[in-house]
């Protein structure tokens, strides 16, 4: 009998649209957002960002954040992501509105982003 995809994925590893959709939560466990997408380095096939949809009413709206991705941690109890940072310090990160206004090839974009949230590019 086959097993599910579901039933398979265990361990440490998830799929990426498993991933899409999940839920952040920031200091005190308050949620803050959701992934909307993660950015993968194209060379070493590693997760660098998670882009957090934050704001709007209903998904409407809604700015894009990104985060570093080694600036979150699964937790199991909460079933999400976790972060250090609260909704205020969000507030005043590095984001965007519209994908056109952001390029992920400028260096100076995501080196912004990781200053922002004190995280080495690696």
């Amino acid at each position: 009998m086959a097993m599910s995809i579901d039933e398979r994925e265990f361990g440490n590893l998830i799929g990426s649209d498993k991933v899409e959709g999940t839920a952040v939560y920031g200091a005190g466990d308050a949620k803050i957002g959701n992934i909307e997408r993660v950015m993968i380095d194209k060379n070493s096939g590693q997760v660098s960002y998670a882009v957090l949809g934050f704001g709007g009413f209903l998904g409407l709206g809604n700015d894009h954040y990104p985060l570093p991705w080694q600036s979150l941690k699964y937790d199991t109890r909460l079933g999400g992501y976790v972060t250090g940072i609260t909704e205020n310090q969000l507030r005043g990160a590095p984001h965007y509105s519209d994908d056109r206004e952001w390029n992920w090839s400028d260096m100076s974009t995501t080196r912004a982003v990781n200053d922002y949230y004190g995280v080495p590019i690696v």
